[in-house]
């Protein structure tokens, strides 16, 4: 059956606003609509099966069937369907779910606001930023710093962190306060025989100069991805977050980790900031935090930091920030049972256990002609197409070869994802066993095959 044929596809053309998506393109193909899922697998409308390899987006990591999570979200809707957390009021259940995350992270976390999407926790950590400095009697000191290729969101503040084409164009971002380093991508980034280490130090060097050239007490504080997500699925080089975690500490500037990606197990410890030696003054978090049955968001905050809201909060009257949603019950159950399940069935070794079968697969077709890069780490990978391997060139972006290989990999019965510059991201769920990394590593590499024709056969490369 064409995607575009069934009775749900037509009414999705007909009242769909898709996000992120091209939506001419969506209008001439029809949407993919799935209707179930099993495990790492979901099940389109015709019945057709397909390995879910990017554990939907980034998010499902206990798969798409797990029973406990759906009864936990019942036995709440029973109990107590919402109430907020506003005037001092709050759920029980949000209560205990923001013990147990100050539990989990990373040392010296102390507080935890609750919010509804990664968007809107990395928002609520830029105004935190600028009310924390106005707090301390800091009024300049506001400019906040990203890098290039950077994912944080597509709220007004949050795409302005993001460091990607598609969220500045038309839409008048990035906003004012808002810069980007550099993208610490060794492959591409490297001057010839550079070291990893090497590298880092000049990323380092380089954001130490945008800092003065900015002004330091103008520079309130800097987010980053422990990997960086949708911007090519990006390992930071060796040594990288020390050195910049120096320069940052030089001129008080704080360390904001967007864990919403890494968060919960995906890079083989609770957390990417774990992972990698960063030590945060705020955390945001999301997507894994309930697998991704419930929308919910959290930014954890260090004491120090908390400690300076109190304060300005009694000279205010009111701490003047949050949302209807911020704790929901709902959600909050399915958060807490869904950390139970990560540490009843010991998800983190799993990934460690599983990882290597992901990673030496996707290394393993480095040789291929069209692969420029494969990279990764725990069970987040990627492969960089490239139209000429010895230059790095990638193929022209009108071309769509990345997402031709999409479109063979779902014919194949696997579903992943495109990125900016043809890079082909794998993120499948942390359930996931040896022999279903397998058979989604084939799925892969047949369609690398047959994207590969393609090219030929369009003259591309």
């Amino acid at each position: 059956m064409d995607q575009a044929d069934s009775a749900a596809a037509r009414r999705d053309l007909a009242f769909h606003l898709h996000p992120s998506t091209n939506l001419a393109l969506v209008q001439a193909e029809g949407p993919l609509v799935i209707s179930r899922g099993e495990g790492v697998y979901v099940y389109d409308e015709a019945g057709n099966r397909y390995i879910e390899g990017m554990a939907g987006l980034w998010c499902a990591g206990l798969g798409f069937s797990e029973k406990r999570l759906a009864e936990a979200a019942y036995r709440q809707m029973l109990a107590l369907p919402f109430y907020h957390s506003f005037s001092g009021k709050v759920p029980a259940i949000s209560t205990e779910l923001a013990e147990k995350l100050v539990g989990v992270a990373p040392e010296g976390m102390g507080r935890v606001f609750f919010a509804n999407s990664g968007s809107e926790a990395n928002d609520s950590a830029v105004k935190l930023a600028w009310y924390y400095n106005n707090a301390l009697g800091r009024p300049d000191k506001k400019k906040l710093i990203s890098r290039r290729k950077a994912y944080h969101g597509v709220t007004v503040a949050s795409a302005s962190l993001t460091g990607l084409a598609f969220a500045h164009s038309d839409w008048d971002l990035p906003a004012p306060r808002f810069l980007h380093a550099e993208t610490p991508h060794h492959w591409r980034g490297a001057r010839p025989g550079e070291s990893e280490e090497a590298y880092a130090q000049r990323l380092a060097d380089e954001l130490e100069r945008l800092i003065l050239a900015e002004g330091p007490d103008t520079v309130a504080a800097f987010f980053a991805e422990p990997v960086m997500g949708a911007g090519g699925v990006l390992v930071p080089p060796a040594t990288y977050f020390e050195r910049v975690q120096q320069v940052l500490g030089k001129y008080d500037v704080l360390m904001i980790a967007d864990e919403v990606i890494c968060g919960f197990g995906r890079t083989g410890n609770m957390f990417g900031s774990q992972t990698f030696g960063i030590r945060p003054d705020v955390i945001t978090c999301a997507k894994m935090m309930t697998s991704g049955y419930q929308p919910m968001s959290a930014m954890m905050v260090s004491q120090r930091i908390y400690s300076v809201l109190e304060d300005q909060s009694r000279k205010l009257g009111v701490f003047g920030h949050g949302f209807t949603y911020s704790g929901h019950p709902v959600p909050a159950a399915v958060a807490l049972e869904t950390l139970a399940i990560y540490e009843e069935r010991d998800l983190l070794a799993h990934v460690r256990r599983v990882a290597p079968v992901l990673q030496e697969g996707l290394r393993a077709m480095a040789d291929h002609p069209m692969v420029g890069e494969a990279r990764g780490v725990g069970l987040i990978g990627a492969w960089e197409l490239v139209r000429d391997k010895a230059t790095k060139a990638g193929f022209d972006p009108k071309a769509a070869v990345g997402a031709q290989f999409v479109r063979n990999a779902q014919r194949r019965g696997a579903i992943l994802r495109v990125l900016p510059g043809d890079i082909i991201a794998f993120s499948p769920p942390l359930v996931i066993e040896e022999h279903e990394l397998r058979e989604l590593l084939a799925h892969a590499a047949g369609a690398l095959d047959e994207t590969w024709q393609w090219v030929k056969a369009k003259g591309l490369a």
